[in-house]
C-alpha cells in the first residue's frame, strides 16, 4: 500500500489480486444478491484509490479496506432503499420529466475555469484540494491552518455556487 501512495501501478495491481475474491465474498453475502457484487467491488477500489492518502502505515492494510467496502455498502443500501421508495409511490406522467435519466447538459470547461475564479479564495483553494486533488479535510484543515469544520464548509460553499454558476441541480452527485 505504501508503494501505491507512491504511485506505482503494479502495487495497485498486487493489492488487487489479494484482496478482490474476498470483498466479492462479502459482499455476496451482505447483499444476498449477485446482480451488483461487481459494481461495489468496483466502487470500492474506487475508493480506495480517491482515499489512499489516509492509510496510514504501518496498520494493517485488509482492515482499512474493508472499512471502505462497509462504507461503499451502506451508500448502496440507502440509494436502494431510495430508489424503493420512489418506485413504491408510482411516478406520474409529469414526474417522469423530473426524474429522466437523460444527462446533464455539458458544461464546458472554460465554464468551470470561470466559475472556480468568481470563487472567494479560501473556498476554491479547500474545493479543489477535495475535489481535484482528493486531500482530506484534515489535510486541507492543516495546510490552511484552519478547522476541519471550516475546511468542510468552505469545500461545501465552494460547490454550492459552483453547482449555481453551471446551472447544475443540487441534488446532482459530486464527482
Amino acid at each position: 500500500m505504501v508503494a501505491y501512495q507512491g504511485g506505482e501501478l503494479a502495487s495497485f495491481e498486487r493489492l488487487y489480486a489479494a484482496v478482490a475474491a474476498d470483498l466479492r465474498r462479502y459482499f455476496t453475502a451482505a447483499t444476498r444478491d449477485g446482480r451488483f457484487v461487481q459494481d461495489l467491488v468496483q466502487e470500492t477500489f474506487m475508493e480506495i484509490h480517491r482515499s489512499r492518502r489516509t492509510y496510514l502505515p504501518p496498520l494493517p492494510v485488509r482492515p482499512w479496506v474493508f472499512g471502505i467496502a462497509r462504507n461503499v455498502l451502506g451508500r448502496h443500501r440507502r440509494s436502494a432503499g431510495r430508489r424503493a421508495r420512489h418506485e413504491d409511490r408510482g411516478i406520474e406522467p409529469a414526474d417522469e420529466q423530473r426524474w429522466s435519466t437523460a444527462p446533464p447538459p455539458a458544461v464546458e470547461p472554460g465554464d468551470v475555469e470561470d466559475a472556480l475564479r468568481r470563487l472567494p479564495a479560501g473556498r476554491r483553494q479547500a474545493w479543489l484540494l477535495h475535489h481535484v486533488h482528493g486531500w482530506s479535510f484534515q489535510q486541507i484543515a492543516e495546510a490552511l491552518r484552519i478547522g476541519v469544520g471550516a475546511a468542510k464548509l468552505r469545500s461545501s460553499r465552494a460547490m454550492k455556487a459552483l453547482r449555481a454558476a453551471l446551472g447544475i441541480a443540487p441534488g446532482a452527485r459530486d464527482e
